[in-house]
Protein backbone atom coordinates (compact mmCIF):
# COMPACT_ATOMS: atom_id res chain seq x y z
CA UNK A 1 0.00 0.00 0.00
CA UNK A 2 1.40 3.39 -1.23
CA UNK A 3 0.04 6.91 0.60
CA UNK A 4 -0.82 9.74 -1.01
CA UNK A 5 -0.82 12.88 1.27
CA UNK A 6 -3.01 16.25 -0.09
CA UNK A 7 -0.70 19.23 1.56
CA UNK A 8 -4.46 20.94 1.52
CA UNK A 9 -6.28 18.39 3.80
CA UNK A 10 -3.36 17.01 5.17
CA UNK A 11 -4.90 13.58 5.35
CA UNK A 12 -3.13 10.19 3.89
CA UNK A 13 -5.13 7.76 1.28
CA UNK A 14 -4.01 5.19 -0.76
CA UNK A 15 -2.43 6.15 -3.75
CA UNK A 16 -5.29 3.90 -5.92
CA UNK A 17 -8.98 2.60 -5.98
CA UNK A 18 -9.04 -1.08 -3.99
CA UNK A 19 -8.80 -3.83 -6.45
CA UNK A 20 -6.82 -1.48 -8.95
CA UNK A 21 -3.24 -2.72 -10.44
CA UNK A 22 -1.80 0.63 -9.96
CA UNK A 23 -2.20 4.36 -9.42
CA UNK A 24 -3.99 6.58 -12.06
CA UNK A 25 -1.90 7.29 -15.15
CA UNK A 26 -5.19 9.53 -16.67
CA UNK A 27 -8.38 9.66 -15.80
CA UNK A 28 -9.72 7.10 -17.96
CA UNK A 29 -6.91 4.96 -16.92
CA UNK A 30 -8.61 1.03 -16.93
CA UNK A 31 -5.92 -0.43 -15.45
CA UNK A 32 -6.88 1.87 -12.46
CA UNK A 33 -10.06 1.92 -11.93
CA UNK A 34 -10.71 -1.16 -9.06
CA UNK A 35 -13.60 -2.71 -8.22
CA UNK A 36 -17.11 -1.62 -7.36
CA UNK A 37 -18.68 -2.40 -3.90
CA UNK A 38 -22.03 -2.54 -2.96
CA UNK A 39 -22.51 0.19 -0.09
CA UNK A 40 -21.65 -1.97 3.58
CA UNK A 41 -20.50 -5.10 2.09
CA UNK A 42 -16.86 -6.84 2.88
CA UNK A 43 -14.62 -7.97 -0.45
CA UNK A 44 -16.11 -11.20 -1.08
CA UNK A 45 -15.84 -11.44 -4.63
CA UNK A 46 -19.41 -9.25 -5.38
CA UNK A 47 -17.10 -6.14 -5.69
CA UNK A 48 -15.42 -7.74 -9.15
CA UNK A 49 -16.89 -6.03 -12.14
CA UNK A 50 -17.59 -10.10 -13.58
CA UNK A 51 -18.95 -11.14 -10.75
CA UNK A 52 -22.15 -13.17 -10.59
CA UNK A 53 -25.04 -12.07 -9.79
CA UNK A 54 -28.35 -12.79 -7.51
CA UNK A 55 -32.09 -11.84 -6.76
CA UNK A 56 -31.87 -13.33 -3.43
CA UNK A 57 -31.16 -10.42 -0.85
CA UNK A 58 -28.42 -10.91 2.82
CA UNK A 59 -30.37 -11.21 5.89
CA UNK A 60 -26.74 -11.20 7.33
CA UNK A 61 -23.78 -8.64 7.49
CA UNK A 62 -21.49 -11.75 5.05
CA UNK A 63 -23.89 -13.25 2.43
CA UNK A 64 -21.50 -15.71 2.31
CA UNK A 65 -21.19 -15.70 -1.57
CA UNK A 66 -19.22 -13.64 -3.49
CA UNK A 67 -22.47 -12.79 -6.09
CA UNK A 68 -23.54 -9.18 -6.87
CA UNK A 69 -26.95 -9.25 -5.20
CA UNK A 70 -29.69 -7.38 -7.39
CA UNK A 71 -32.01 -4.88 -5.47
CA UNK A 72 -34.64 -4.00 -7.62
CA UNK A 73 -37.38 -2.92 -5.19
CA UNK A 74 -37.39 -0.63 -2.03
CA UNK A 75 -35.37 0.25 -0.49
CA UNK A 76 -33.04 -0.70 -2.98
CA UNK A 77 -30.17 -2.68 -0.84
CA UNK A 78 -28.35 -5.63 -1.05
CA UNK A 79 -29.08 -6.76 2.84
CA UNK A 80 -32.75 -6.79 4.46
CA UNK A 81 -32.91 -5.35 7.25
CA UNK A 82 -30.74 -2.55 6.69
CA UNK A 83 -27.76 -2.50 8.83
CA UNK A 84 -26.92 1.84 8.91
CA UNK A 85 -23.79 0.81 11.02
CA UNK A 86 -21.29 -1.63 8.63
CA UNK A 87 -17.86 0.23 7.34
CA UNK A 88 -17.88 2.88 10.42
CA UNK A 89 -14.87 3.72 11.53
CA UNK A 90 -11.23 1.40 11.21
CA UNK A 91 -13.13 -1.24 13.51
CA UNK A 92 -16.18 -1.16 10.93
CA UNK A 93 -18.10 -4.04 10.20
CA UNK A 94 -17.33 -5.16 6.62
CA UNK A 95 -14.27 -2.81 6.32
CA UNK A 96 -12.92 -3.92 3.21
CA UNK A 97 -10.06 -1.41 3.43
CA UNK A 98 -6.25 -2.71 4.64
CA UNK A 99 -5.22 -2.96 8.28
CA UNK A 100 -5.19 1.05 9.59
CA UNK A 101 -7.58 2.12 6.51
CA UNK A 102 -11.46 2.84 6.29
CA UNK A 103 -13.68 4.38 4.27
CA UNK A 104 -13.54 8.13 4.19
CA UNK A 105 -16.84 10.20 5.61
CA UNK A 106 -19.16 12.88 3.74
CA UNK A 107 -16.82 15.72 5.45
CA UNK A 108 -13.96 14.00 4.47
CA UNK A 109 -14.57 14.10 0.85
CA UNK A 110 -15.96 17.66 1.05
CA UNK A 111 -12.76 18.93 2.45
CA UNK A 112 -10.41 16.69 -0.43
CA UNK A 113 -13.12 17.86 -3.04
CA UNK A 114 -13.18 21.89 -1.98
CA UNK A 115 -8.88 21.48 -2.29
CA UNK A 116 -9.48 20.55 -6.61
CA UNK A 117 -8.53 23.20 -8.88
CA UNK A 118 -12.01 22.05 -10.60
CA UNK A 119 -15.09 21.07 -9.55
CA UNK A 120 -15.12 18.08 -12.06
CA UNK A 121 -13.53 14.83 -12.96
CA UNK A 122 -10.46 17.11 -14.18
CA UNK A 123 -10.22 18.46 -10.76
CA UNK A 124 -10.71 14.78 -9.27
CA UNK A 125 -7.98 13.26 -11.50
CA UNK A 126 -5.35 16.62 -11.17
CA UNK A 127 -5.69 15.88 -7.37
CA UNK A 128 -3.21 14.01 -5.41
CA UNK A 129 -5.79 11.63 -5.37
CA UNK A 130 -5.76 10.70 -8.78
CA UNK A 131 -9.20 9.49 -8.72
CA UNK A 132 -10.12 8.34 -12.19
CA UNK A 133 -14.00 7.74 -13.58
CA UNK A 134 -14.52 4.17 -12.72
CA UNK A 135 -17.94 4.14 -13.82
CA UNK A 136 -20.65 2.17 -11.54
CA UNK A 137 -22.46 -1.17 -11.74
CA UNK A 138 -26.22 -1.20 -11.94
CA UNK A 139 -28.41 -2.18 -8.58
CA UNK A 140 -31.10 -3.62 -10.92
CA UNK A 141 -29.08 -6.07 -13.26
CA UNK A 142 -25.49 -5.81 -13.05
CA UNK A 143 -24.55 -4.27 -15.85
CA UNK A 144 -22.03 -1.49 -16.02
CA UNK A 145 -21.99 1.81 -16.62
CA UNK A 146 -20.63 4.96 -17.20
CA UNK A 147 -16.91 3.51 -17.55
CA UNK A 148 -14.43 5.82 -18.45
CA UNK A 149 -16.79 9.03 -18.17
CA UNK A 150 -17.63 9.09 -14.21
CA UNK A 151 -16.39 8.66 -10.94
CA UNK A 152 -18.52 7.60 -7.91
CA UNK A 153 -16.87 6.83 -4.42
CA UNK A 154 -18.43 5.58 -1.69
CA UNK A 155 -18.03 7.23 2.16
CA UNK A 156 -19.26 5.48 5.29
CA UNK A 157 -21.80 8.26 5.99
CA UNK A 158 -25.56 6.98 6.23
CA UNK A 159 -28.52 9.19 4.78
CA UNK A 160 -31.97 7.32 5.71
CA UNK A 161 -32.23 4.55 3.98
CA UNK A 162 -29.77 5.63 1.51
CA UNK A 163 -25.73 6.15 1.45
CA UNK A 164 -23.67 9.33 0.71
CA UNK A 165 -20.89 9.22 -2.03
CA UNK A 166 -18.97 10.97 -4.60
CA UNK A 167 -19.65 11.84 -7.74
CA UNK A 168 -18.16 13.45 -10.48
CA UNK A 169 -18.12 14.27 -14.79
CA UNK A 170 -16.32 16.60 -17.01
CA UNK A 171 -19.15 18.67 -16.11
CA UNK A 172 -19.45 18.87 -12.11
CA UNK A 173 -18.76 16.70 -8.73
CA UNK A 174 -21.28 16.39 -5.96
CA UNK A 175 -22.17 14.65 -2.82
CA UNK A 176 -25.21 12.67 -3.67
CA UNK A 177 -27.35 10.08 -1.76
CA UNK A 178 -27.94 6.85 -3.80
CA UNK A 179 -29.44 3.64 -3.15
CA UNK A 180 -26.78 0.76 -1.47
CA UNK A 181 -26.81 -1.76 -3.90
CA UNK A 182 -25.33 0.36 -6.49
CA UNK A 183 -21.66 -0.20 -7.18
CA UNK A 184 -18.99 1.76 -6.50
CA UNK A 185 -15.07 2.41 -6.21
CA UNK A 186 -13.51 2.69 -2.56
CA UNK A 187 -10.97 5.05 -1.55
CA UNK A 188 -9.03 4.04 1.91
CA UNK A 189 -8.20 6.96 3.78
CA UNK A 190 -5.17 6.07 6.80
CA UNK A 191 -6.75 6.02 9.81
Amino acid sequence: VVDVVNPATGMAWMDRNLGASRAATSSADTEAYGDLYQWGRAADGHEKRTSGTTTTLSTTDQPGHGDFILAPNSPYDWRSPQNDNLWQGLEGVNNPCPVGYRLPTEAEWNAERSSWSSNNSAGAYASPLKLPVAGYRNFDGGSLSSVGSRGFYWSSTVDGALARRLAFSSSNASMSSPIRAYGHSVRCLKD
